[in-house]
């Protein structure tokens, strides 16, 4: 009989592996936290040397609904009705109804004839993007320079010829497209919001374009659903362009406070996806507790703008207050707050001196998420951080600045506007 442990020849493979990413500083540790239903956006660390309070500065739950009592009752009920899983592939168990509502919610959030729900939006951008594509004849993918790993994979997958274009750049973008053959189908691929640097693509440029050269548009609106617009729609539905993006990829996991990604479309789209995508056909749906759950968080902040405006006066209050301490905030459009830090050492060991003496926790964005000499802390506030706990995690900063020798605003070449090359 095998032993328990690998073959030596091999651990030491996955070994050398470990080692290679210490030796690029690219070595990930995941903090350990138990967060506190209605103590948000507190939460307990456990470590070594025991337990602590600490304060989330870095979640991506960015309205706190995960902890919202209408989310949190319909996650209860619905376990209390149909139990805790969904019995596995919408092929052999079915749809459990709270997904077919969810499905009918995110369609109309949308303005869409229809919307299909994947277990993540990472599967959601796989297994869309790369199945739209194989649908389309010879398509012509054309993807924005920064997308997300999640699109860069669909793209791959998709075996279709690839075109990148240059972040944000509409005039490169139809440089592309004018060389295209009129006749060849094209999608267009672009994120509504960018996740680190907190910029917003021109979407009625992108979708002028398309309708100029009959393309596809497909927009990954993930940090943007429930964020802005009327009633939560994203981006999209803040400019005014809703009607003219054909495929909408979004998540349940970050405004909306729990889990799963979806897309929504026309009917036919829709469908050709839930028919060939595999991504979806072989993996089991998301179970009824989160569907309740998901599909309340949805419809409160499609009637309560409470919630958006409130987050939108603590991002604008945080990045005054980090200007005003001289930190080198980056430039942002959105409620993502950049401060850059340009070194992977140092942004690793910011980030643990603001856990272990501050009781402050955000996680360092080191390469490849960013570029090198782009290492960053990502601040993400929310409506529950108030005035006292942004002063004291900019008191705290200025502290760890100090002591690790950092650059403030004016030596780091970040200004108003402007970023340094």
């Amino acid at each position: 009989m095998r032993p328990l442990s690998l073959l030596p020849e091999y651990d030491a493979m996955f070994r050398g592996a470990l080692d290679r990413l210490h030796q690029e500083r690219r070595y990930r540790v995941f903090a350990d936290l138990e967060r506190q239903a209605g103590r948000y956006p507190y939460a307990i660390w456990h470590s070594g040397e025991g337990k602590r309070e600490v304060v989330i500065w870095c979640s991506n739950d960015y309205l706190g609904m995960s902890q919202h009592p209408k989310v949190m009752g319909a996650m209860i009920d619905a376990v209390s009705r149909m139990g805790t899983g969904a019995g596995g592939t919408r092929n052999i168990a079915g749809t459990n109804h709270p997904l077919v509502a969810l499905e009918q919610e995110l369609a109309d959030l949308h303005g869409k004839e229809a919307a299909l729900v994947f277990t993540s939006g990472y599967v959601s951008n796989e297994a869309g993007i790369s199945t739209i594509a194989k649908l389309l004849p010879g398509c012509l993918l054309l993807s924005d320079a920064l997308n997300h790993n999640s699109m860069i994979e669909g793209v791959r997958k998709a075996g279709a010829e690839k075109q990148i274009w240059q972040h944000n750049d509409p005039e490169h973008l139809e440089r592309l497209l004018r060389a295209a053959d009129p006749e060849r189908p094209k999608l267009i691929v672009c994120e509504s919001l960018y996740s680190m640097d907190g910029d917003i693509a021109p979407l009625h440029r992108i979708c002028d374009l398309a309708e100029r050269y009959g393309a596809l548009t497909y927009v990954d609106e993930v940090h943007a659903v429930g964020m802005y617009g009327p009633r939560g729609g994203g981006i999209a539905e803040r400019d005014g362009v809703m009607e003219r993006i054909d495929i909408v990829e979004g998540t349940l996991a970050k405004a909306y406070g729990c889990l799963g990604g979806y897309l929504a479309a026309g009917t036919n789209l829709i469908d050709a996806v839930r028919s060939y995508a595999p991504g979806f056909i072989f993996t089991t749906a998301l179970p009824p507790p989160v569907c309740a759950a998901a599909t309340a968080a949805i419809r409160h902040l499609k009637a309560s703008t409470a919630e958006r405006v409130r987050h939108q006066d603590r991002a604008a209050r945080l990045k005054s207050v980090l200007t005003a301490a001289d930190l080198p905030v980056m430039p942002s459009e959105s409620h993502i707050v950049p401060v850059h830090v340009g070194d992977p050492e140092k942004c690793r060991a910011a980030s643990d001196l603001l856990m272990s003496e501050h009781g402050i926790y955000i996680q360092p964005i080191n390469y490849p998420t960013v570029p090198r000499g782009m290492e960053r802390l990502r601040l993400t506030p929310t409506p529950y951080h108030d005035d006292a706990l942004m002063d004291q995690l900019v008191h705290a900063m200025m502290k760890v600045w100090d002591k690790l020798h950092l650059c403030y605003r004016r030596e780091s070449g970040f200004t108003r506007g402007h970023e340094a090359p």
